[in-house]
């Protein structure tokens, strides 16, 4: 858990500003104050004082951004309990899941559907258009956020688009992040909901594990959104491991 959090500590600054506030690395994204793109990571083994976490909030105070944290429990036990009693709220708690290479299960993409990396600048921009749709999100995808996708590619991070063969539409996607002393992270997989129950999400996950797998990553690991894609996940190999938790103050 401590070299997963590390791996998190090391690639979450990645294109982000940040600075140490006591026992946390607060991370800004420049020209958003969207909250999973803004928030702090302890460092293991964290008791802040109440006067850090209040420092920590008047960081994020300053910037006009909700003070949020994310990281996974066993690497800082006492901090949950820390910062509710400051004030702070539960946001959610997810599992975190890992596959190992022995554990990978392979499953191809079903018939009429092609996986594929994007190969252009607008198959980026259909690709994460996608996966904001099926996030709920809004799906218009400004040329700044293409250049920025297309240069986390130079880095090492592995983008993977889903296409119906027939329609040459796109129907979701995913990303491997960069590998670091051997560990990674599998995001962002997304499809559609017209298009879901017929295996693409599981042929994503499954296709990037194996990429980073070949590659050297001897930990792959994720965090499902609610419990249905954690089964899908599941099905390609990854295994329950820990938790992670979202807190916030409001």
């Amino acid at each position: 858990m401590s070299a997963i959090q590390t791996y998190v500590r090391t690639t979450a600054p990645r294109g982000r500003e940040t600075e140490q506030v006591g026992p946390f690395l607060a991370t800004y994204s420049p020209g958003t104050p969207h909250p999973m793109l803004n928030y702090a990571i302890p460092d293991d083994g964290a008791k802040p004082t109440a006067a850090e976490i209040g420092a920590l909030t008047a960081a994020y105070r300053r910037r006009d951004l909700l003070p949020r944290l994310e990281y996974f429990t066993d690497v800082a036990p006492d901090l949950e309990k820390l910062l509710v009693e400051a004030g702070y709220e539960l946001e959610r708690r997810v599992p975190l899941m890992t596959c190992a290479p022995a554990a990978r299960v392979d499953k191809p993409a079903p018939a009429g559907i092609r996986l594929r990396e994007p190969e252009s600048a607008e198959d980026f921009r259909r690709m994460r258009s996608a996966q904001n749709t099926a996030f709920g999100e809004p799906a218009e995808i400004g040329d700044e956020e293409v250049e920025q996708l297309k240069a986390g590619r130079q880095a090492g991070v592995r983008h993977l688009l889903a296409e119906d063969l027939a329609t040459k539409t796109v129907l979701g996607g995913g990303l491997a992040l960069e590998i670091v002393d051997g560990t990674t992270e599998i995001a962002g997989i997304a499809v559609l909901e017209p298009f879901r129950g017929r295996g693409i999400a599981a042929a994503l996950t499954s296709h990037l594990t194996r990429e980073v797998h070949e590659a050297g990553a001897h930990t792959a690991f994720l965090t499902p959104g609610d419990l249905g894609i954690g089964n899908v996940y599941a099905r390609v190999g990854f295994r329950p491991a820990g938790e992670c938790v979202h807190l916030s103050l409001s």
